[in-house]
Formats: structure tokens, sequence, C-alpha cells
């Protein structure tokens, strides 16, 4: 087994016509065991922007207060808020520099642009980016939610 299907996740963003939506579930597990049902797994990090952390339970949590912390030091220095394109590259970035040492985590970032327009994108545990512009799925069922969002999507919901 993965480390990364340890705890499990689901989550799923899609966009819409100037929207994004993002899902997951709440389960907290060890492999089949069922520990809690209101593990928190997206976090809003602004008005427009959120991020979905799928892996390892304490790698979410501690993902969440860093980037936190950074997007707080970033306000205060640009006096401005963090768009979701200069979030995923802090991301990006961030996961990079723990490569060796990484933390298990598939971020999803779903949010709107300067102009309204929505964006998406998601990553691997050392920070390699994949932006869509129609749907992006993490977690230890992404081969179902991949063939869900095939099926249900359409553009400009």
């Amino acid at each position: 087994m993965s480390i990364l299907e340890y705890n499990g996740a689901a989550i799923i963003a899609m966009s819409g016509k100037n929207c994004v939506a993002i899902a997951s579930d709440n389960r907290l597990g060890i492999s089949y065991q069922t520990v809690a049902m209101d593990f928190q797994k997206i976090f809003q990090m602004n008005d427009s922007l959120m991020v979905g952390l799928a892996g390892l339970a304490s790698d979410v949590q501690t993902l969440d207060q860093l980037l936190r912390f950074r997007m707080n030091l970033y306000e205060l220095r640009e006096e401005r808020q963090m768009t979701p394109r200069v979030f995923t590259n802090l991301l990006s970035t961030m996961l990079y520099e723990k490569r060796f040492g990484p933390y298990f985590c598939e971020p999803v970032i779903a949010g709107l642009d300067e102009a309204g327009k929505p964006f998406l994108s998601t990553m691997d545990l050392i920070g390699a980016q994949a932006a869509a512009k129609d749907f992006v799925v993490a977690g230890t069922c992404d081969g179902n939610l991949y063939g869900m969002c095939e099926t249900l999507y359409k553009p400009d919901m």
C-alpha cells in the first residue's frame, strides 16, 4: 500500500462559466478503518482561492499551516491578495524544496483569476504542475473520479 492511500481522500474541482467548484470527502481513515467523519481537506485561502489536499493527514494539516503563513507574508509584503497562479507556483516551489523527504499530499487548486476566469491546477508530491481548463481530481479513487467527470462535465456549466 502506498503512503498516499493510508488515510484516503477524494477531491474534485470543476470549472463553469466564470465559476469553480471544489469538493471532497470528509472521511479520515486508517486503511479500511474509519477514524472520523469530519476531517477537513479543503481550505479557503482567500476570497477567490481554495486548495484541496489529498494525502497523509499529518501532512495535510502541516501544509495548510505553512500555506497560510506564506500567504500572510505575501500579503504583508505585496499589499494585495495572492492570485491562483501565484499560489500554484508558491505551492509547487514548497513541494519541490522537500523533494527528498516530500509532503505526502496531492494538492488541487481552484480559484478565479483577476479577470474572474476559472483557474484549476493540480500537482504531484514534488510540485510538478498540471493545469486544466475543465476539471482536476486527486486522491485514492482518482480513476473513478476521472470517469465521472468525463461523463458529467459540460463546458460553461
